[in-house]
């Protein structure tokens, strides 16, 4: 078969990849830098040819409970937006996530905080990485560089999520949802028939956890010791996750002295400094995370024993370095260089802030 090659944005590559996944609906609104999802939807008009439901909700917390009752019946649905829009999704987050309920959300991040600007971001880790709605969840966090990733991660996302019935997000950076690069779309697989639909699911059908129970989806539990019960059940389900689903990228970290943990598009600005440093005889490597959650915290720490220290790049004021900090236990200085408010670092800042902080540290 063919390839299908196509030159498009990031959010575009995400509408597309989602048409040929066979999703069942799309529920969202618009907001910069997110809204080319929404409009490629629109002007592909996939209810005509594959049956998915495209709707623009009349906000994103009417978008998030759509998702919710979608998710409910055993459907792929999934959301897009960025930053403060995610932040008014973030109940809804939660509630699916202790329904145990599979969904796909995505996050094209802008500068903040509030309203902030519309220009690139990387400061919504936190709130991705460590649940950001209220309770003791995670979701399986995504973090293409690419815009060809930005696509592959819809079939990845939607397949994690149904494989642990847990909620996925592709977290990407506004420079990844607007930049244009080729993109080999996916084959277009057939959406499940209702059939299918109550075998892989049959918990939508027969009750929440298939015993025949009446149908009723809902994150509340009154009684104390079930609650708990369930966390403990979601622990399990994170631990397996962790154990299971790691996925990272490293680059000349073979011979590496020094090392730069980055992620997103920043990840590709630090491989130009890399290579710029190797040219001077810098020997230096790159972990790129390609989910931030679950990290790869023993990767690291495995780097760490090898090296002499760690530059920690992000688009914020420093949140990634975090759980940097805690896989390496203060074996090596970890420093954090980050560029804030739609900045954008270039590969001779990346340098620069090497050297300074990590190579000849006495030079500040």
């Amino acid at each position: 078969m063919q390839e299908d090659i196509r030159l498009m944005k990031g959010n575009e590559a995400i509408a597309h990849a989602a048409i040929r996944y066979g999703a069942d609906a799309y529920f969202g609104y618009p907001i910069t830098p997110q809204s080319e999802v929404l409009e490629t939807l629109e002007d592909e008009m996939p209810w005509e040819t594959t049956g998915m439901v495209v709707l623009q909700a009349e906000s994103e917390v009417a978008a998030i409970n759509m998702v919710y009752g979608g998710a409910a019946s055993g459907k792929a649905v999934m959301t897009s937006s960025s930053s403060p829009g995610v932040s008014l999704k973030q109940e809804g987050i939660s509630y699916i996530a202790a329904s145990e309920l599979p969904a796909l959300i995505v996050n094209v991040m802008r500068g903040g905080p509030g309203l902030g600007t519309i220009q690139p971001s990387q400061a919504d880790y936190f709130q991705a990485t460590k649940g950001g709605g209220h309770g003791d969840y995670h979701l399986i966090v995504l973090a293409p560089a690419t815009v060809q990733e930005m696509a592959d991660f819809v079939a990845l996302g939607f397949d994690l999520s149904f494989k642990y019935r847990t909620p996925a997000m592709i977290l990407a950076d506004g420079i990844v949802g607007q930049m244009m690069e080729k993109v080999v779309l996916p084959p277009q697989r057939q959406r499940r028939t209702e059939e299918e639909v109550a075998a892989q699911c049959p918990w939508a059908v027969t009750g929440k956890h298939g015993r025949g129970h009446r149908n009723i989806v809902t994150s509340l539990e009154m009684d104390s010791p079930k609650m708990e019960e369930n966390n403990l059940r979601f622990q399990r389900t994170y631990a397996e996750i962790a154990e299971k689903e790691v996925r990272f990228q490293e680059y000349f970290c073979d011979d590496a002295e020094y090392l730069i943990v980055a992620f997103g598009s920043v990840a590709r600005i630090c491989l130009k400094a890399i290579e710029d440093a190797r040219a001077r005889g810098i020997k230096v490597g790159l972990l790129r995370p390609i989910t931030l959650w679950p990290f790869p915290t023993r990767e690291i720490e495995a780097l760490s024993r090898r090296v002499k220290g760690i530059l920690v790049v992000e688009l914020n004021a420093g949140q990634m370095i975090e759980d940097v900090r805690l896989a390496v236990e203060g074996r090596v200085p970890v420093r954090h260089f980050g560029r804030m408010g739609g900045m954008i670092p270039n590969p001779g800042e990346v340098l620069d802030a090497l050297d300074t902080e990590i190579i000849n540290p006495a030079k500040k």
